[in-house]
């Protein structure tokens, strides 16, 4: 089994109260150069973003893939996470021998051997370059949210429940863009706080 057709999955944006959870799927080739690519957690967005256009194109192949804030609600968050991560391996156009997925479960059905990875994002080259093309992207679409609300900061707090974000929240009422079944939000959706 050739190890350079293993492809690395990660996910970004569980956690926020706000937009899709993103996933990418990653194949490198044998030798990339990709000087200082690790865990996107620890890189700035600076070199998040230099090494998105690296990795992209350098990869044998990449899909990034998402599941919004309906499916989030219909599915719940685990089980998002796990639906974008199957999309963005389905979406690669070369078909990997085998999937490396950074954490403890694997999507179900991918037709593939697949083994998760507890902290593989910091261990597994292939998982560090699709935790770097999943955030970017679940950045992108915060950038265009703070765009549309600019009142709500998402450019800062990237959808995360700040002190700042949970104040735009109880002072302009939740957007469509937020996650219903998030504590914070449905609780602002019982008492009717709906933006406008």
């Amino acid at each position: 089994m050739n190890v350079w057709l293993h492809a690395g999955v990660d996910e970004a944006g569980r956690g926020p109260l706000a937009g899709s959870v993103f996933a990418a799927a990653v194949i490198l080739p044998p030798e990339p150069d990709l000087p200082g690519l690790t865990d996107s957690k620890k890189l700035s967005e600076k070199k998040r973003d230099a090494l998105a256009l690296q990795i992209k194109a350098q990869a044998l192949a990449w899909c990034v893939a998402s599941a919004d804030v309906a499916e989030i609600a219909e599915l719940n968050i685990l089980n998002a996470t796990m639906l974008a991560m199957h999309r963005a391996v389905q979406g690669l156009t070369v078909a990997p021998q085998k999937v490396w997925i950074d954490g403890n479960r694997v999507p179900k059905n991918l037709g593939m051997e697949a083994e998760a990875v507890v902290k593989g994002d910091s261990k597994i080259i292939q998982i560090s370059a699709a935790s770097v093309l999943a955030k970017t992207a679940r950045d992108a679409e915060m950038y265009a949210l703070a765009k549309r609300y600019p009142q709500y900061g998402f450019d800062k707090h990237k959808g995360y429940g700040t002190a700042a974000h949970l104040a735009a929240l109880a002072e302009f009422g939740a957007l469509p863009e937020h996650r219903r079944d998030f504590a914070p939000v449905r609780a602002l959706l019982a008492q009717g706080r709906l933006f406008g």
